[in-house]
């Protein structure tokens, strides 16, 4: 087969990795990708929301299947598009990524559907969210409704922090029109965790659980990014949260997602925390998970490319069980100095070379080549993922690595990890 990665960071990069080593893989294109995906695949300058370019790009190389990565293509309807054309595609339609899209549809959507969250309350007028403020039990998390680029969800400890973050995202538009509508909801205690799965909207295959590490300083302090690292699997996950996530959360969404006629083929990623009371909805994402995916991947034996053309066609209930390789993983985000505010580019990366060799991957996100040299070009530049016998030595595998690349102003968390219980912290290098 021809295919069409959609997506330009470290999740595309280790899903066309993972491709690439597909018996039914031929060729790989990635639209717009960046310079490490061009090391193994064709890149194509086309931005990930040009939706009519892509799909004519498809239909004039007679692509064969398309995988869409990250969310503002799937919510601008890109696989109605494609669909309408004929052409095939991984991803939920339109109507289905307002899961993602609409953080208030998703609220109401699981307040219908009986799958669990936190108590929550949505406002579109400022001043009637500030007097809710006002007499609410802290802390409490407000969160714009719209794509923020994982960054939209703040816990505010006291009424006064809730009412700047209300202004900031309702009057002074931090988040543009993503803050327009927001949600308040309770704050929940407990630890979070990640689960995707892959569905052809009917029927339901589990990933390995992983854990995100948000926030940009050292224990979970600091603003909120996009994710600085992730590990895979997660020790305090056992089956039987593994079961009611799936009964309890993955299936009644996927099956009140069919009942409205929203057409679902894809990833669905449930951002849970587990609380004393059991697992709650924090978030749910229509796509891989970024950086969990390149924590999740380099486990997965199944080939993903047979994965994906089962639930294209609607066939994923006859597949056989997703088969692991053993171990774990753990991704380490390199970023630039400045990251989540306002990131510093342009600087040289020292130190890169093709670690791919099933233990140790390099995935890059915010990259770009000049001449014989690799600059920064992002916030976050490059996950570093160490794969090995046991979340320790895949740790050790990852920060190996790390301390030999260098650019300034290299950012990174030394504690990737450290919620499994593990008292082994790598120093800062």
């Amino acid at each position: 087969m021809k295919i069409l990665v959609i997506g330009s960071g470290g999740r595309e990069h280790a899903i066309v990795w993972q491709l690439k080593q597909s018996r039914l893989v031929k060729k790989i294109f990635a639209a717009p990708g960046n310079p490490g995906i061009g090391l193994i695949a064709g890149c194509v300058n086309i931005k990930a929301d040009n939706i009519k370019g892509l799909a004519d790009f498809a239909q004039k190389n007679n692509i064969d299947l398309t995988v869409v990565g990250p969310e503002i293509p799937l919510t601008l309807g890109i696989v109605d598009e494609f669909m309408r054309r004929k052409l095939r595609i991984f991803g939920p339609n339109k109507q289905a990524a307002e899961i993602e899209g609409s953080k208030a549809f998703a609220k109401e959507f699981m307040r219908k559907y009986h799958i669990p969250t936190a108590p929550f309350q949505i406002f579109t007028e400022p001043h009637e969210a500030i007097s809710f403020v006002k007499s609410a039990g802290m802390p409490i998390v407000i969160k714009a409704s719209g794509l923020a680029a994982g960054k939209g969800a703040i816990v505010a400890k006291t009424q006064e922090e809730a009412v700047e973050v209300i202004e900031n995202m309702m009057v002074q538009k931090v988040f543009g029109d993503a803050g327009a509508k927001i949600v308040i909801e309770t704050f929940l205690e407990g630890q979070e965790v990640s689960m995707m799965c892959f569905t052809d909207g009917k029927s339901v295959k589990m990933m390995l659980p992983s854990q995100d590490h948000k926030q940009i300083g050292e224990g979970d302090t600091g603003p909120n990014t996009g994710g600085m690292g992730a590990y895979c699997p997660v020790n305090f996950v056992d089956e039987a949260t593994q079961a009611f996530v799936k009964e309890q959360i993955i299936e009644p969404t996927i099956s009140g997602l069919q009942k409205e006629n929203r057409i679902y083929k894809g990833v669905l990623y449930a951002g849970l925390m587990l609380t004393e009371s059991g697992p709650k909805v924090m978030e749910f994402n229509c796509r891989f998970g970024d950086p969990e995916t390149q924590a999740v991947l380099p486990l997965l034996k199944t080939d993903l490319a047979d994965i994906f053309i089962s639930i294209v066609d609607g066939n994923l209930e006859v597949m056989d069980e997703l088969e692991w390789h053993p171990g774990a993983a753990a991704c380490v985000i390199l970023a630039s100095r400045g990251y989540p505010q306002k990131a510093e580019t342009g600087k040289r990366i020292f130190g890169l070379r093709n670690y791919s060799d099933k233990k140790c991957f390099l995935y890059h996100a915010g990259t770009k080549r000049e001449g014989k040299n690799w600059l920064t070009d992002g916030g976050r530049v490059i996950g570093v993922t160490g794969v090995d016998k046991d979340l320790r030595s895949a740790l050790n595998r990852a920060y190996e690595v790390v301390e030999s690349i260098k650019f300034d102003g290299m950012t990174f968390r030394s504690d990737i990890g450290f919620k499994a219980n593990m008292q082994w912290k790598k120093s800062r290098v």
